[in-house]
């Protein structure tokens, strides 16, 4: 199997590219987003409305309800506007800024005494005298005429509505008249090509009742959800820019007599967008179609509201005083309630008071579509990379945490930096990016992880225990599969003789044979951390520190060794009793630095190990046959042990393919020898050390009694280089370093 390149780093490629195709698409959008992601990001703008809750308003504003209180003390609505008249009597005598009425006069009052002479002398046939000629007022008859002058008696803006589709009553003569002038900048741009909402036709007052100082439209527009979020300050009817109630009552209150517009320099088609209106000094944002984000206060009754009733008996005149007053219903019977982000049920005099509040204050919200570029750019970027490393290196577990993290953060940054400074900038569409980020790492994920962990069962399943493949299955980058340098402890082992043991088997004795040699061998490495690299023939190789960090190689590796010679000695019974022979291993072990990785063809790899320290452990393990021993470590695994083996010096040896002479050693037992085991290699290690003084007459003695009493070929060896070295003397040049030589089974000890 071919290793997957940069195994890790995939699903975080997937991430990236995703990220790519967000701020493309996001860049294909323009200044234009789509209607789902608008709904969405209204949706956040409202739960922030709710999250920063009630704030105060300007204590400008005051509303005079026409309250169910209202309609109980004076009658049902609508009331004759000669009452009316009365009411905005005594509400101009309190001095306000400005008055606005957010109810519309379109029909002639059927209450006027008027009407009701005129209908008499039609069935009667009566001439009655006229107004004049019976000196009475004519208010006190024509109830339209009294609202009239009452309106004129002060500045009063009267509202009106715009019907925008065509129902066949239009018209010419049915037209308002603000009282303000309006330019655009640039004034090369003309009032048709402005992107205003544009009305059929004006549903009026009439004219008796329209006699105030001014006139503003009162229409309001849900959007799709049925929520009030923005309200247009000027709307187009018959190429001509008409302002609202709202923007006409802070001009009047302001003094100021002019508006301008300030039309986009970008060249739009079908119309030119609009980026706000000034009026006076006092620059008002909108959106392209003059449409103002509103700053709501709060829910329902957020600002001042005085029942109609009590105004009428001339009540409350302090709380009027300087104020822009509006005249509205919020009685359920008048039908004028709306939704907004803070309530579904919200009076739309209201919406008109909180305008003329942000209007007040200089808050009103603000959509800066290059701001919402940088920050979505920004989000999708560092967040999606944030969230592709977290998700490619953690699991989805943790990503998911750290996606609601990124989130959550997002979220709180736009709430403080964007929100709270009346800025509305879009959000959803990093989010929705995030949750794409999320999916297509995650299959990646899913699905490189799945490879992974196949291939790391496939290449270590059958070489190390399954601890170890579950802890690199769970922690992949603890498993390098590239050639590094890296301290380890290497294992040889062997069957001696096994050439000759083999021809007197069958084939199916032979292969049986094997199979539970070498699975009982390799249960000892395995159970002692360690990775079966190979078998060679009925040799095995294995390798501690590699594929995991084991800071205790050497010994583990030992401790291997030492369980393989136990098995091997209970396992012999067994062989005899089934007619196989008697077996005897070597094992050779060396420490030391090695370079560890795949190493083989593109189609076929090997995880193994390679060196000179590699080598030598193989030659330690051949080295046994020399020396009558049956595990031999170098000196670098026996530094690497320290005092938890007992450990016989063997020799010095200069092994093949290598110039330098290295110190080999038998461990003997683990932990503290017994006494008669640690004399007699007290005295051997002495006589060793009279040997490589050229002592051979000393040594000789020593060695010749260690052999009559425990006849080991290791002694047998030195006594054969003693008799050798009397008979012959090595030299003064001699360094006691000797090249390991096959002896004869049997030797002649003098």
């Amino acid at each position: 199997m071919k290793i997957p390149a940069k195994l890790k780093l995939s699903p975080f490629k997937i991430g990236c590219l995703v990220i790519l195709a967000a701020c493309l698409i996001f860049h294909s959008f323009g200044n234009q987003k789509p209607a789902l992601l608008t709904a969405l990001d209204n949706r956040v703008a409202d739960a922030m409305f709710r999250w920063r809750g009630p704030v105060k308003d300007t204590g400008s504003v005051v509303i005079v309800d026409i309250d169910e209180k209202s309609l109980q003390k004076i009658g049902q609505w609508p009331w004759p506007r000669n009452i009316v008249a009365q009411l905005i009597r005594q509400i101009l005598a309190a001095e306000p800024r400005v008055l606005g009425l957010d109810i519309m006069f379109a029909e002639q009052d059927r209450t006027s005494p008027s009407r009701y002479m005129d209908e008499l002398q039609r069935i009667f046939n009566l001439k009655l005298p006229s107004p004049a000629d019976l000196a009475v007022n004519p208010e006190i008859l024509n109830h339209d005429l009294a609202l009239g002058n009452a309106v004129a008696a002060g500045p009063t803006v009267l509202g009106y509505a715009f019907q925008l589709y065509d129902d066949g009553l239009k018209n010419p003569q049915d037209l308002p008249f603000p009282s303000c002038q309006i330019r655009v900048q640039p004034d090369t741009t003309p009032f048709r090509d402005l992107a205003l909402i544009k009305a059929y036709r004006g549903v009026v007052n009439i004219v008796d009742v329209a006699q105030g100082l001014s006139e503003g439209f009162f229409n309001v527009f849900p959007d799709p959800s049925g929520t009030i979020r923005k309200v247009p300050l000027l709307m187009m009817l018959n190429d001509i820019p008409y302002p609202s109630l709202a923007l006409e009552m802070f001009r009047v209150g302001m003094n100021q007599i002019e508006y301008t517009i300030h039309a986009s320099h970008q060249v739009k088609t079908p119309a030119t967008g609009l980026l706000g209106i000034t009026v006076g000094e006092r620059f008002i944002p909108t959106d392209d179609n003059g449409q103002l984000a509103v700053n709501f206060r709060g829910p329902a009754k957020t600002f001042l509201y005085l029942p109609a009733v009590d105004v009428w008996r001339g009540q409350h005149r302090l709380a009027l005083k300087d104020k822009y007053v509006l005249v509205g219903g919020s009685a359920a019977g008048l039908y004028d309630l709306v939704a907004i982000p803070f309530a579904n049920l919200y009076s739309g005099v209201e919406v008109h008071a909180s305008i003329i509040d942000n209007l007040i204050a200089d808050d009103p919200f603000s959509h800066d579509i290059f701001t919402e570029i940088g920050w979505t750019y920004a989000l999708i970027v560092v967040g999606g990379i944030f969230l592709s490393l977290i998700l490619s290196y953690s699991g989805p577990l943790l990503g998911g945490l750290g996606g609601l993290l990124i989130i959550a953060a997002a979220l709180c940054g736009n709430y403080q930096l964007f929100f709270l400074e009346q800025t509305l900038v879009g959000v959803v569409y990093p989010f929705l990016s995030f949750l794409l980020i999320f999916l297509a790492v995650s299959v990646g994920n899913y699905f490189f992880e799945g490879r992974e962990k196949s291939f790391i069962r496939m290449a270590f399943g059958h070489y190390v225990s399954p601890r170890v493949v579950s802890q690199l299955i769970d922690n992949p980058a603890k498993l390098s599969l590239k050639g590094e340098q890296k301290h380890l402890s290497v294992l040889f082992s062997d069957i001696r003789g096994f050439t000759t043991i083999s021809e007197q088997m069958t084939s199916e004795q032979l292969s049986s044979f094997m199979n539970d040699y070498l699975t009982t061998m390799s249960d000892c490495i395995i159970n002692h951390g360690g990775t079966v690299d190979k078998f060679i023939g009925d040799a095995i190789m294995a390798i501690w520190g590699a594929p995991l960090d084991d800071q205790e190689h050497a010994r583990h590796a030992l401790q291997a060794a030492m369980s393989m010679m136990a098995q091997l000695k209970e396992t012999r019974q067994e062989y005899a009793s089934r007619g196989l022979p008697v077996i005897d291993i070597g094992i050779g072990i060396n420490t030391g630095i090695m370079s560890v990785g795949n190493f083989g063809s593109r189609e076929r790899f090997d995880y193994t190990v390679m060196g000179d320290n590699v080598n030598l452990a193989s030659r330690l393990e051949g080295a046994n046959k020399e020396y009558g021993t049956h595990i031999i470590i170098s000196e670098f695994t026996r530094k690497q042990l320290g005092d938890r083996f007992f450990c016989r010096f063997i020799d010095k040896v200069r092994v093949k393919g290598k110039n330098k002479a290295v110190n080999i050693y038998e461990p003997l037992v683990e932990g503290a020898p017994d006494s008669a085991l640690s004399e007699e290699v007290e005295i051997f290690e002495k006589a060793v050390a009279d040997y490589r003084q050229q002592k051979f007459d000393r040594a000789k003695e020593v060695m010749t009694a260690l052999y009559r009493a425990n006849p080991l070929k290791l002694y047998a060896i030195y006594l054969h280089r003693i008799n050798n070295y009397l008979q012959a003397s090595p030299g003064n040049d001699w360094d006691g370093v000797e090249q390991p030589q096959h002896l004869p089974e049997k030797l002649m000890i003098t």
